[in-house]
């Protein structure tokens, strides 16, 4: 599907951005060094662009870039273990064309669901510096204010659920975000008719541990499909 222009030029900044010394210093760190599994990978060891549909009515807004998953591959939850628990998921739910996402050229195509992250490149020990999130939000705001069709955004953990309350706040949307509370399953329609869902990040940590099931993962996502199909008037399958 064709990228708009505004898409194409924003990505374009991020993949260049060099804000953040220390993210730029780790990424390409990660990158020459490799994993051993990965030694015959070319890394990608820069900032990662947004995937998906420019059309979309569903957001999935994650944390950051994986150091050896989307930093990797560059591109949103490809390559490593939150996208094998995200993309079956999406599958299911008729977002994602194929079940698995190993590399930019793989052949997965996304409909009504455009992916991307409070942060863009991949951080020390999955932790973004609150500063680094400050100096990537104008990123995310292009991207919000772009994406016209929007109606749900799907905050994968809390840092993802808090930059989106963040920028709804910026515009004044929202006086405060006292009253939205992070937890998993948590839905909020915001004053601008937009509903924001939380769930857990799919991370190993909350998947290896049972934190998050595949049941409470797919639970979300099935609402954010009856959402996007109530707001064009199709009947929810």
């Amino acid at each position: 599907m064709p990228v708009p222009i505004w898409l194409k030029v924003l990505n374009v900044e991020v993949v260049a951005c060099t804000r953040c010394p220390r993210l730029v210093v780790y990424r390409e760190r990660i990158a020459r060094e490799k994993r051993r599994a990965y030694r015959d990978w070319e890394y990608w060891g820069k900032p990662v662009p947004g995937f998906g549909d420019p059309n979309a009515r569903v957001l999935v807004l994650g944390l950051a870039p994986g150091a050896h998953g989307s930093n990797r591959t560059g591109r949103p939850f490809t390559g490593d273990a939150s996208g094998n628990f995200m993309y079956p998921v999406l599958h299911e739910t008729g977002f994602a064309l194929l079940p698995t996402a190993t590399a930019r050229d793989d052949g997965q195509v996304l409909t009504g669901l455009y992916i991307t992250a409070a942060a863009r490149c991949a951080p020390p020990d999955n932790k973004p510096l609150p500063e680094e999130l400050a100096n990537c939000a104008p990123f995310l705001e292009r991207e919000l204010e772009g994406l016209k069709n929007l109606r749900v955004i799907v905050a994968l953990g809390r840092i993802g659920f808090e930059a989106y309350l963040n920028y709804q706040k910026r515009r004044k949307v929202i006086a405060g975000k006292r009253e939205y509370g992070f937890h998993h399953g948590a839905e909020y329609v915001l004053p601008d008719g937009r509903v924001l869902l939380a769930s857990y990040h799919p991370s190993n940590q909350n998947t290896q541990t049972g934190k998050l099931t595949k049941e409470m993962f797919r639970k979300v996502f099935k609402r954010a499909r009856e959402l996007a199909d109530e707001s064009t008037g199709r009947i929810p399958w």
